[in-house]
C-alpha cells in the first residue's frame, strides 16, 4: 500500500483525471450493493467522514437499499432455499413448478415468506459488522493508523464472522419462516415459542459451521475479482473522467459477488438444510460431515449446487434495486459523490 515516486509521477502522465479524490471516493463506497447474502467487507470511512457524519448516512443508505432489493428479489430467494431443502435427484423441482406449487399452497403473498426478517436483520448486521471491523482494524494493524491489505481483509472476515454470530437465529428463523406451510406459524414471535418448546435454544445455530466457513471464500473472492476489475478498468478507460459510470459498477458488482458466491455456495446449501433439518418431517439430524458425505453419495458432487438458479437469476434485479436505491437515499440524505 506505498507508492514510489515514479509511479506517482506516471500516475498524472498516464492518468490526467481532474481530482484524484474523486476516484477514490467513487470507487471505495461502491462495494456497498446488496445481493440479500450481506457477507462482503465492511464498507470503510476516513476519519473526516466520521466526524462530518457521513458514515451513518451512508450504513442508512445501504441498509435501505438492501432491504428494497431483498423485497424484490424474494421470490427467488424463496424459491432457491426450496430448492436447496427439497430437490434431489428423485424430487426435480423446476422453477416454473416449484412457483406453481408455492402459489398453490398458500396465494400469492406465500412468495415472500421470510422476508420479513431477511429485511429486519440487515440493520443490526450491519451495525455490528462496522464497529467490529473498526475494532478489529486497530487490534490488527501492525502500525497504529496503517492498515495493510492483509489485515484489512482479515479484519473484514472476523467482522463478517462476528456479526453473523450475534444475528444468527434470524438467519434460522428466516429459513423455517420461507419454508413454513400456511398456518404452520402466525409469525415471528410464534415461530420462535415453538422453535424453543420443540427443540430449545440450539436450534438456533443449527448450520453454524457451514455458515461461518462460507464467509471467508465468499468475502475473499467478491473482494479480489471486484478489486482485479476496478483496477482493469481504471487502468484502460480512466482517461477523460474518474467516474466509471453505472454499469462498469453494476458489471464489477455482480460479476464479484456471483464468484464469490460460486465458491461458498455448498456451504451455503449445507447451512440451509442444517437449519431446516428438525422441520422436514422423518429426515435424519445429520452433522456437517455426514451431510455433504449423503448428497455427494446420492446426489453426485452437483447436488451440492441445488438451487443455484435462482440464486444467481436474483443477483442482476438485487444489484440493480439495491443501486438505484442507494442513490436515492444518498441525494436524500445529503451526501456528495
Amino acid at each position: 500500500m506505498t507508492l514510489d515516486w515514479n509511479e506517482w509521477r506516471e500516475h498524472f502522465l498516464f492518468n490526467p483525471a481532474t481530482s484524484l479524490q474523486e476516484i477514490i471516493r467513487y470507487w471505495k463506497h461502491s462495494t456497498v450493493l446488496d445481493i440479500g447474502d450481506s457477507l462482503a467487507i465492511p464498507d470503510e470511512f476516513t476519519e473526516e467522514e466520521k466526524t462530518t457524519g457521513l458514515w451513518w448516512k451512508q450504513l442508512s443508505a445501504g441498509a435501505m437499499a438492501g432491504a428494497v432489493s431483498r423485497t424484490g428479489t424474494a421470490p427467488l430467494d424463496r424459491m432457491k432455499v426450496f430448492m436447496q431443502v427439497h430437490a434431489s435427484k428423485s424430487n426435480k423441482i423446476s422453477l416454473v413448478g416449484g412457483f406453481k406449487q408455492m402459489l398453490k399452497e398458500g396465494g400469492l403473498t406465500s412468495l415472500w415468506r421470510g422476508n420479513g426478517i431477511n429485511v429486519l436483520k440487515i440493520a443490526p448486521e450491519t451495525a455490528i459488522k462496522f464497529m467490529a471491523y473498526e475494532q478489529y482494524k486497530k487490534l490488527l494493524a501492525s502500525e497504529p493508523g496503517k492498515v495493510k491489505t492483509r489485515e484489512r481483509f482479515m479484519a473484514g472476515s472476523l467482522a463478517g464472522a462476528t456479526a453473523q454470530t450475534a444475528i444468527y437465529p434470524m438467519e434460522v428463523m428466516k429459513t423455517r419462516l420461507t419454508l413454513r406451510k400456511t398456518g404452520q406459524y402466525s409469525g415471528m414471535f410464534d415461530c420462535v415459542k415453538k422453535i424453543l418448546k420443540k427443540e430449545g435454544v440450539k436450534a438456533f445455530y443449527k448450520g453454524y459451521i457451514p455458515n461461518i466457513l462460507g464467509i471467508i471464500p465468499y468475502a475473499g473472492i467478491d473482494l479480489a475479482v471486484y478489486e482485479s476489475l476496478k483496477n482493469l478498468w481504471l487502468s484502460r478507460y480512466a482517461k477523460d473522467t474518474a467516474n466509471p459510470g453505472i454499469l462498469v459498477l453494476l458489471g464489477c458488482g455482480t460479476i464479484s459477488s456471483t464468484c464469490g458466491q460460486l465458491a461458498s455456495y455448498p456451504l451455503a446449501l449445507i447451512r440451509t438444510r442444517m437449519q431446516a433439518q428438525a422441520s422436514i418431517e422423518g429426515s435424519e439430524q445429520l452433522s456437517m460431515n455426514l451431510m455433504v458425505k449423503k448428497i455427494v453419495e446420492k446426489e453426485g458432487f452437483f447436488g451440492l449446487y441445488r438451487g443455484i438458479l435462482p440464486n444467481f437469476m436474483k443477483v442482476i434485479p438485487a444489484v440493480s434495486i439495491s443501486y438505484v436505491v442507494y442513490e436515492y437515499m444518498r441525494s436524500g440524505l445529503g451526501i456528495q459523490k
